[in-house]
């Protein structure tokens, strides 16, 4: 009995690390762009990663055929989306700049998960409002507001009035 166990815990093992192994690569990548942060100083979006790895091993023999690359991503976006109301007491609310040198850094954490799920991820608008809790126009109208707030973005201040020299 405990061998069966010791080598059903090994297989599960080597799945497990065969899976980070692929896909850990996209996954930080995905983490990184829901925090804004630079990708060579990334320490948020390291620690969301691990704590939603830690998750899925956690229900690695739960998944039953299910995609454990689905199941991840859809707990980084869920921490991601906890963390970012308990920081800044909610997604729409404030524009916080973790990287000042980052495009995503204008957008609000809610803009910038479902433009992150939507574009990067390539998620289904219906799959990322079920995901969210959200009505499907909802996470169309906010996707449309952070693709245009990335092409277009707002001017800077005029510049100072110059005075010319009479002459």
């Amino acid at each position: 009995m405990r061998e069966r166990h010791a080598s059903q815990a090994a297989r599960r093992a080597r799945e497990f690390e065969a899976f980070v192994a692929g896909a850990a690569g996209r996954l930080l990548q995905t983490a990184t762009l829901l925090t804004a942060e630079p990708a060579d100083a990334n320490p948020r979006a390291r620690r969301l990663l691990a704590v939603s790895l830690a998750h899925t091993y956690a229900s690695w023999d739960r998944l039953r055929g299910d995609d454990p690359y689905d199941g991840t991503r859809a707990q980084l976006a869920v921490r991601f989306q906890r963390a970012a109301w308990h920081r800044y007491g909610g997604l729409g609310r404030l524009r916080p700049s973790p990287a000042p040198d980052s495009v995503l850094a204008r957008l609000t954490p809610h803009e910038r998960l479902i433009l992150v799920l939507r574009l990067y991820e390539g998620v289904a608008e219906e799959q990322t409002a079920a995901l969210l809790g959200l009505p499907a126009e909802r996470v169309r109208a906010v996707c449309a507001r952070a693709t245009a707030t990335l092409l277009h973005p707002p001017r800077g201040p005029a510049p100072a009035r110059m005075e010319v020299a009479p002459s």
